[in-house]
């Protein structure tokens, strides 16, 4: 049975950190681009941030650029999100999500973030408080 299961996420101050992650079992990920995602109340998906499978080539939204940052280790199954400087429009579900596309180009990422991507997790809450 895939499994992708987020951890990591709670209550936290404008201005503070957390440091999600996604475990994956079931298969081997390790060829698979990875990605996070988020859902905002009332608000369609949108995504994040997406690393390809062997971590050289990584996209992030503008919204989140130079604050989040995305990394992978095969040998232990798991992506992680580091997220610094939140702020309260950061607050939504977060998704940790994989695909066997190849992740090179950035449009295949947006194009996904509609949970068009295989295999998606649970997801993790994210409260960022003013």
């Amino acid at each position: 049975q895939v499994q992708l299961v987020e951890s990591g996420g709670g209550l936290v101050q404008a201005g503070g950190s957390l440091r999600l992650s996604c475990t994956t079992s079931g298969r081997t990920f390790s060829s698979y681009a990875m990605g996070w995602f988020r859902q905002a109340p009332g608000k369609d998906p949108e995504f994040v941030a997406g690393i390809t499978w062997s971590g050289r080539t990584i996209y992030y939204a503008d919204s989140v650029k130079g604050r989040f940052t995305i990394s992978r280790d095969n040998a232990k199954n798991t992506v992680y999100l580091q997220m610094n400087s939140l702020k309260p429009e950061d607050t939504a579900v977060y998704y940790c999500a994989a695909d066997p596309m190849s992740g090179r180009s950035a449009s295949s990422w947006y194009l996904k973030a509609n949970y068009g991507m295989e295999y998606w997790g649970k997801g993790t809450l994210v409260t960022v408080s003013s």
